[in-house]
């Protein structure tokens, strides 16, 4: 009995040893503790994944719940859109629960960037990460400049003379016209034409080019247009630049296009002036752009009866597209012209009642400061105050309606001031980078404004109104410029829109975008395309028929 006691006794004591030595193992080396995350981007957590205008220097700071060794960080990656590493810096606080992560190089403007947080990564003690990430981050500007520094004075020059190249190097081979787009092949336009003619002017004037080279350009354009298709006088809106026939806008609008036309005239009005030479070309060319102008029956745009112009006919559909010209827009230069010509010419009535409609185009209300004189609330697209005014010199102009330097500053800094606000916090709008007109958009085109804002600027609307806002043009010039650089600069000057809460930039060129940069920038340096067409006899009469005053008549 002793001796069975005595070794149930001696069990106790070993199984008291056993458990004993267990707790101080359970003591000694804890269970594993599994591990969930938290995180800032640039010291922001937005309740998502994704973020966009991310610094290009980003600092993203995850926290743990669990610490973790610092032999697991390179399974944290970082990846470019094209699936390539980026290398990064990791900084591990020393109890392991805050890692820092930075870029060892300045990420790309815009690009596309992944942060990956995988399942592997595991705690110091083992366990594994609950809620493994990736984080979608979209890099913002890089505001180092891109091009080195130079004058404002030189830069303009740079501008024109990039921008001429659309008119001059890609010109149509045969027609000389201005090809729609960068894309249009033989499809040209008459108003885009228009413009350009008028920067072949600028062109020589800048000794881009020389007199006899531009006048030779001159001469194949009026050659071939003295041969292309028109109704009663009028261009359409497209050409082929190889045959000369018409090339339907739209559905119905395979005809005349009084609006277009205008544009194309003025552009010939200016050529017409320039070229003053007695020798036997400039003369003939004279005529020959007299003859094509006296040609339009601008009156018959009445239909006859009517105190109205209207934009279309066609011989298949005649008046169906049945579009009115009225104010407040782009089309002014229509009753300019009309009212100015000595054969198909308009009376007085018919720009009071047709485009002013009696005084109704007036707004006369105030956005954002200014006050707007006429025209649709907050002013529509910018190049209401371009098209028409490439020609005709609005500074003292006035009229029955308006004072038209009031009218074109006050639309200029009213699209200014609501992109200064940005009341819809598109990235990037402010004083720098500000100009809604009709452009390309991604996916389409549209007529940009303050009240059809889809977050597009277009580097032709703050250019283009240079003469109205010189220090705010000035501003949006160097940053499109210095600041975007070859995201937005191209082969034949700015490329047509961008948006930068895409972010997205055009690969496009448009003749009717690129063509008021060069002539608007003459206009504020020189103020050349202006007294030309302002220089125009039956511009004078015309403009005093129809009431206006002006230091130029």
């Amino acid at each position: 009995m002793k001796n069975s006691s005595l070794t149930g006794f001696k069990l106790i004591v070993f199984f008291c040893f056993l458990a004993f030595t267990n707790c101080k193992k359970q003591a000694e080396t804890p269970e594993s503790q599994d591990a969930s995350i938290s995180f800032t981007v640039d010291g922001v957590y937005n309740g998502t994944l994704t973020y966009k205008d991310v610094k290009v220097n980003p600092i993203i700071r995850i926290t743990f719940t669990a610490p973790i060794i610092q032999t697991v960080l390179p399974l944290i990656t970082l990846k470019a859109a094209s699936n390539q590493n980026v290398p990064i810096n990791y900084t591990l606080s020393p109890d392991g629960l805050v890692l820092s992560i930075s870029t060892q190089n300045t990420l790309e403007s815009f690009n596309n960037y992944e942060l990956q947080v995988p399942a592997s990564l595991t705690t110091q003690s083992g366990g594994k990460l609950i809620n493994p990430l990736r984080i979608s981050l979209q890099a913002g500007l890089n505001d180092n400049d891109k091009f080195p520094r130079i004058t404002d004075n030189e830069l303009l020059t740079l501008i024109q003379r990039q921008t001429f190249k659309y008119f001059w190097d890609f010109g149509h081979p045969n027609s000389g016209l201005a090809r729609e787009r960068n894309t249009s092949g033989d499809l040209v336009t008459t108003g885009g034409s228009g413009f350009g003619i008028m920067s072949i002017v600028v062109g020589i004037n800048r000794n881009f080019i020389t007199k006899a080279e531009g006048l030779a350009r001159l001469q194949k354009i009026v050659g071939f247009l003295k041969t292309a298709d028109t109704f009663l006088g009028v261009f359409p809106h497209w050409l082929n630049g190889n045959t000369g026939k018409v090339i339907a806008f739209s559905a119905k609008d395979n005809g005349a296009d009084l609006v277009e036309t205008s544009f194309l005239m003025q552009g010939l009005l200016v050529a017409r002036q320039f070229f003053n030479g007695i020798n036997p070309i400039e003369t003939q060319l004279r005529a020959d752009i007299n003859q094509m102008y006296n040609n339009v029956e601008w009156n018959w745009f009445t239909k006859g009866t009517g105190n109205n112009l209207y934009w279309h006919w066609s011989p298949n559909f005649g008046w169906d597209i049945n579009l009115r010209i009225r104010g407040w827009n782009e089309s002014l230069m229509v009753y300019v012209l009309a009212a100015s010509s000595s054969t198909y010419t308009i009376p007085k009535v018919v720009y009071d009642e047709g485009w002013a409609g009696n005084g109704s185009m007036r707004n006369g209300r105030t956005f954002y400061n200014t006050t707007l004189p006429l025209g649709s609330d907050n002013g529509g697209p910018l190049f209401f105050e371009h098209y028409s005014f490439l020609g005709l010199n609005p500074i003292g102009l006035t009229d029955a309606y308006a004072n038209y330097e009031t009218q074109t500053v006050a639309h200029s800094k009213i699209n200014y001031n609501y992109c200064v606000v940005n009341p819809k916090n598109f990235t990037g709008y402010s004083e720098n980078c500000w100009g809604l007109t009709a452009s390309d958009i991604n996916g389409g085109y549209t007529a940009s404004s303050p009240n059809n804002d889809r977050g597009y600027i277009a580097p032709t609307a703050a250019i283009g109104s240079i003469p109205y806002t010189p220090q705010e043009s000035l501003q949006a010039i160097r940053f499109f410029y210095y600041k975007l650089g070859d995201k937005l600069w191209g082969e034949y000057g700015f490329k047509d829109a961008f948006s930068l809460s895409d972010p997205w930039f055009a690969n496009s060129f448009l003749a009717i975008d690129q063509g008021p940069q060069i002539v608007m920038i003459e206009n504020y340096r020189t103020g050349l395309i202006w007294d030309l067409f302002m220089s125009c006899p039956e511009v004078k009469l015309g403009l005093v028929k129809l009431g206006f005053k002006s230091p130029k008549i």
